[in-house]
Parts: C-alpha cells; structure tokens; sequence
C-alpha cells in the first residue's frame, strides 16, 4: 500500500522547504502556510490574486543559489530565519524587519556567480510581500498541491552522477511503495489519509530542478533527461491535486488509496 513517506510546506517562494509531520489542506487546495511570503522584484506590484509568477521575485528558476539558504519560519512569533556563510538574520515581519530581511538576502546573493542577475533593471531593492499565514505566491491560479513518488526520483537519481532527492522537486507531499513514475498514470480520485483529491495533471518541470539543494550548483541536465532518458514528450515529475470534498490535514505515514 502506497503512504505519505515526507511532506513539505515552503513559507517563503523560491526557497528552502520545510519538513512537516502534517500538512493542511485548505478547501481552496492551498496548503495553509505554503507561499505565504514571497521576495519580489522592486518593479513586481502586490498582486490581486492569489498568483505571483517566478518572473516577478526571486526563484531557483533564475537565482540557484538561493538553495544554499536555510531557512525557517516561526508561526506563532511571525518572525523569519535567514542562515548562509556568515549570514544569519532573524526578523519579524513588520517594515524594518522586512527591510533586514531583504538586505541580508541581497547581500548574500552579491557573494555569489548569481550576483550579476541583481543589475538588471526593476530588480532591487527587493521587498518581502505576504503576511506570513495567507497561501497567496504560488503559480497557478488555482491551488494546487503537489505530489510525486520517491520512486520517480529514485529512478532519475540513477541516470546521473549527481544526487538527486526529493528537494529538487519541491512537491508538497511524497509517497512511497509505488513503482517509478506510478503517479503519473493516476486519474480520478486518490483518497490520502483523511483527504480526498482528484487528480488534474502532471506536473511539467523547469531549470529549478537542476539547482543541487545544498550547492545552489546547476550540476545535472535533468530536463535533459527525462525526455531523452525516459522518453517523455515535456520534461515531467510528480502530479498536481485538487481537493474533492473539502479540506483536511494529511500525515507522514498515511495511507494513499488510488481509485482503480
């Protein structure tokens, strides 16, 4: 039987996961906390929606360095963690607070081969958008989330020398005892703990996953090889879910039931 082998919250867009026991998912899809803060580019407005694309702030798309960033999110005291090099910033998230935070990620990414992607026109100075509970910065106007099988990365992870593991892909929810790629060949529903979803489509991936998440080194072609490697038509890992029935919280450890 399929279950829940890892689950992930990202608070901040474009950085560093979280490690979660349990996730909750909203009845709008969105997991709560997930992109509830994002650092945008100084021409990006505060959007409308719940939407916010990666061309707008920083993101491993365009900034890989970023990975080396370990951060962590307080929920009950608001206040956000920054930690790299010599770096280490904690700060709430009132205007000077959000200030330091920003200065202290411009000043860490001028350290790095991403420092020339600063010049450019309507990049800084950087702001940091959200209030820190609200699931508003993700992609795609509907909020999905994410999945893929351990398998599926396990199976890339053997075409190339470099490592590969599930940070890369930056789902929200891995399973394990599947066979490789499974997921994609999943329709309909899949009930997951006390959850039920449908599935809405595979997940088309982007140069973020060839950011190694403790380099912030491009150092494997991976959109490369799942095409050529495994014959797919656009580079894909993992599938997108919508909840079915409302909302729920998912566990590491749940079952992961797929409609036949």
């Amino acid at each position: 039987m399929p279950t829940v082998s890892a689950l992930y919250r990202y608070p901040v867009k474009g950085f560093t996961p979280e490690r979660r026991d349990r996730l909750v998912i909203q009845d709008d899809g969105r997991v709560q906390g997930d992109r509830a803060l994002v650092f945008r580019f100084a021409d990006a407005l505060e959007p409308e929606d719940a939407t916010f694309p990666k061309s707008r702030g920083l993101a491993l798309m365009t900034f890989p360095t970023l990975a080396r960033v370990d951060l962590a999110y307080d929920d009950e005291r608001q206040t956000l963690r920054l930690q790299v090099d010599d770096i280490d910033v904690e700060a709430d998230l009132s205007p000077a607070g959000r200030a330091r935070l920003a200065d202290a990620v411009t000043a860490y990414l001028r350290t790095t081969s991403d420092a020339k992607l600063l010049d450019a026109d309507g990049i800084l100075p950087l702001g940091l958008l959200g209030d820190g509970r609200t699931a508003r910065f993700q992609d795609r106007p509907r909020g999905y989330v994410s999945l893929h099988g351990a398998a599926s990365v396990d199976a890339l992870d053997a075409r190339v020398p470099a490592p590969v593991d599930d940070r890369r892909f930056r789902s929200n929810i891995v399973v394990g005892d599947t066979a490789a790629w499974a997921e994609l060949d999943w329709r309909g529903r899949v009930r997951i703990g006390e959850v039920e979803f449908e599935v809405q489509k595979p997940i088309e991936r982007c140069a973020a996953i060839t950011a190694n998440p403790d380099t912030g080194v491009r150092d494997a072609r991976l959109l490369r090889v799942l095409t050529t490697e495994f014959g797919q038509d656009e580079p894909t890992l993992g599938i997108l879910l919508l909840p079915a029935d409302g909302g729920g919280t998912v566990r590491e450890g749940d079952e992961v039931v797929v409609d036949a």
